[in-house]
């Protein structure tokens, strides 16, 4: 008997560790491989193709003009194993491409389309999920250049020490459903980059973007950005160099595709500073109309859009609470009432952002559905949110329900 036991608990342990095995196998991504994508004219152009191991989005990632496609492959290969298709691709002229750098221009359509055909034709990859990420001046125009021409397959960029013609900065003012990475350092060896990526990020319409910059002192301006190796020394803070002296920034930048084309795809949290103008609005008279107004347009165009942090809003209303308090003990009611009720309606705004998720209304530090004197033949249901960390005192919430005759 005793015998029978341990053959049962050997049995069932190496089928645990053979489904264990099988499980690992499936979610590992598959090995890269090289292909050879034919562009308009018949030039062969060197890519290479990191698998998911599942069906997911898909990826392209665009060199520098001083680097070849290897210089990403530590990104695709996280993107792989994180669910995500990748493509790196060697521009016309560049690494193992063929064709010359001088034609770039008379073919780049075609190339730029026949690496996203490759990839989005692949199986498993989703098509309307594709994310474009590009450095240098090289690869942030093919990735913004990819994005204007599949503006709806297109859902996310990652942008890394470069910039872009007059075409594409006129899409991006445009396009304000396309999240933006934007990454720089001050120490690029081409220090006008620093001031076109900050000008890129402006001209990006998108709340949903969100700046990486890395402090230090300025290089000397030797040059533009250019092939030519020898004219202008690497500092290891231009494009994908910045991978060795920032190491976290590959993780980042994975994160950041994961989160757009995974977690919620076309969407990122907004951000403060992308949120800036819309968070003044508020405070200026009718500006939380108008900020409403905005809201409701955007939500037209998307549902699920976010226009602003919450947790900046309902800062904003929280100092209009304090300063209702200030002016109670000042002994200026009238004043404590105005500022109040200003308070109520920035809380109001930031539940009708939040509206639509899934999300409990309470989690905001107040709870404020409507607001005025209880009329006549409307029950109503008073809550008390509570303290919350910023204030000394309890809000009292007056929650309307309507009936079926109102």
């Amino acid at each position: 008997m005793k015998q029978l036991r341990n053959r049962l608990a050997l049995a069932v342990f190496v089928v645990a560790v053979s489904t264990t095995a099988a499980r690992a196998q499936q979610s590992q991504p598959v090995a890269p491989h090289t292909v050879d994508l034919k562009s308009t004219d018949g030039t062969l152009l060197k890519a290479s193709f990191f698998p998911a191991a599942t069906p997911g989005p898909g990826v392209l990632l665009f060199h520098q003009s001083n680097r070849t496609r290897i210089s990403w492959d530590d990104v695709p290969r996280q993107l792989a194993a994180a669910g995500i298709n990748t493509l790196t691709i060697d521009e016309r002229g560049y690494g193992e491409s063929g064709g010359k750098k001088e034609a770039r221009e008379l073919y780049h359509d075609g190339d730029l389309d026949a690496a996203f055909e490759y990839l989005v034709s692949q199986p498993g990859v989703q098509r309307d999920a594709i994310g474009a990420g590009g450095a240098g001046w090289l690869g942030v125009d093919n990735s913004v250049e990819t994005a204007r021409r599949h503006s709806a397959e297109v859902k996310s960029l990652v942008l890394v020490s470069g910039e872009t013609l007059l075409p594409q900065l006129r899409f991006l003012r445009q396009a304000w459903q396309l999240p933006g990475l934007f990454v720089v350092s001050d120490d690029d060896e081409y220090p006008p980059t620093v001031e076109a990526m900050e000008w890129l990020y402006d001209c990006s319409a998108s709340p949903q973007k969100q700046f990486i910059h890395y402090i230090g002192p300025k290089a000397p301006w030797l040059w533009y950005e250019t092939s030519d190796a020898s004219k202008v020394p690497a500092t290891g803070s231009h494009g994908t160099d910045l991978f060795k002296r920032h190491p976290e920034l590959p993780a980042t930048i994975v994160d950041w595709f994961v989160t757009t084309l995974i977690r919620t795809p076309g969407h990122a949290p907004a951000d403060t500073v992308a949120s800036a103008a819309i968070l003044n609005q508020i405070e200026m008279p009718g500006g939380v109309a108008r900020v409403t107004q905005q809201l409701m347009e955007a939500r037209h165009k998307d549902p699920k859009v976010r226009l602003w942090p919450e947790v900046n809003v309902d800062i904003i209303g929280e100092d209009h609470m304090r300063e209702a308090d200030a002016e109670k003990k000042a002994g200026h009611p009238r004043e404590a009432e105005m500022e109040m009720k200003v308070g109520i309606e920035i809380f109001k705004l930031n539940l009708l952002s939040l509206s639509g998720f899934g999300r409990c209304a309470l989690q905001s530090r107040r709870c404020v559905l409507t607001s005025g004197r209880e009329g006549a033949g409307a029950p109503v249901r008073r809550e008390s949110v509570g303290h919350d960390r910023f204030s000394r005192s309890a809000v009292v919430v007056v929650v309307r329900h309507r009936t079926a005759s109102s």
